[in-house]
């Protein structure tokens, strides 16, 4: 005979074996469960409900992961580099999640498995914090952390986020890369830290900086208020270049949700940004639109924009 279980009754999650057994669900259960898509599987013996909200986003599963790898690591260990960035709410795009990340203060003890990579490296108690009360490398540390090892994109892209959303300073930024000074990666870590820019308000911006500025396109000005004969604000642009009466525009569902206030309807956002464009046209030579997935090959976009 069968069990079944209502998941939501034994709490959020994520659930062990012990406590699916002490709720009457044995191994073999489980099994069965996790066959029919009944269970979601986050790490070795533990699982949640499949409708589960936080398995939408990739770095709402990680923390998942994160809660379930904490009291199985060293107790020395502190959550950094990529997982560190989701705990502090950070976007982690394209930045490999199947892994949780912690560093130990020690020279030695690395360790590498297919769902932690547990690292050895200096780390001073002021760059520590605590989020949701686990142990966590600072934003500034956890920025260069990830900006020493991960692609230049994927580093511009969460150093803008904490620099857009006033997570981290400059200074503080160069306080940090002056601590690990000769450490791998941290010249790669100084391009993206000083490539990054608060103004950047998406990731799609993000990216699209680092392809405007691997394709040769002139440096644009951020969030440019395009003004018309009297002075008046007409609108702001994502990216302008003065110069030459042009402006980029990156078009991303989520642009377009934050630009949604209450009892606004979808269809209101749009015909509103209509009608900024066509006020905005009025004095441009140039306007230019591109998706996210025109950002993976950005060449044709590029072609449209001042070199």
């Amino acid at each position: 005979m069968l069990v079944h279980v209502d998941l939501p009754t034994l709490g959020p999650g994520p659930l062990s074996l012990r406590e699916l057994a002490a709720a009457g669900v044995d191994g073999d259960e489980v099994r069965r469960m996790h066959r029919r898509g009944e269970l979601a599987r986050i790490a070795p013996g533990t699982y949640v409900d499949p409708t589960d909200p936080r398995l939408r986003r990739p770095e709402d599963r990680h923390q998942l992961q994160v809660a379930v790898a904490v009291p199985r690591i060293a107790s020395d260990a502190v959550v950094s580099h990529q997982s560190a960035a989701v705990l502090h709410g950070l976007p982690a795009w394209n930045l490999p999640l199947a892994r949780v990340h912690a560093t130990r203060p020690r020279r030695s003890g690395a360790l590498r498995t297919g769902r932690l990579h547990l690292h050895t490296a200096p780390l001073e108690p002021d760059e520590i914090v605590v989020v949701g009360g686990v142990a966590v490398t600072t934003v500034a540390r956890t920025l260069v952390d990830v900006a020493r090892t991960a692609g230049f994109e994927e580093a511009v892209a969460v150093l803008d986020a904490a620099l857009h959303r006033r997570l981290v300073t400059p200074a503080a930024l160069a306080d940090v890369l002056e601590r690990v000074t000769g450490w791998p990666g941290v010249p790669r870590a100084r391009r993206a830290v000083e490539f990054a820019d608060p103004r950047a308000m998406s990731v799609g911006e993000s990216r699209s900086r680092v392809a405007m500025s691997r394709l040769g396109v002139a440096r644009p000005v951020l969030q440019w208020a395009v003004t018309g004969p009297n002075g008046g604000l007409l609108g702001t642009a994502d990216f302008g270049w003065p110069d030459h009466g042009v402006v980029g525009e990156f078009d991303g569902a989520v642009k377009y949700g934050r630009q949604l206030r209450p009892g606004q309807a979808p269809t209101d956002v749009v015909v509103a940004e209509k009608r900024r464009e066509d006020g905005m046209r009025t004095v441009l030579r140039g306007f230019v639109r591109w998706t996210w997935a025109e950002l993976d090959d950005f060449t044709d976009v590029a072609r449209r924009l001042p070199r």
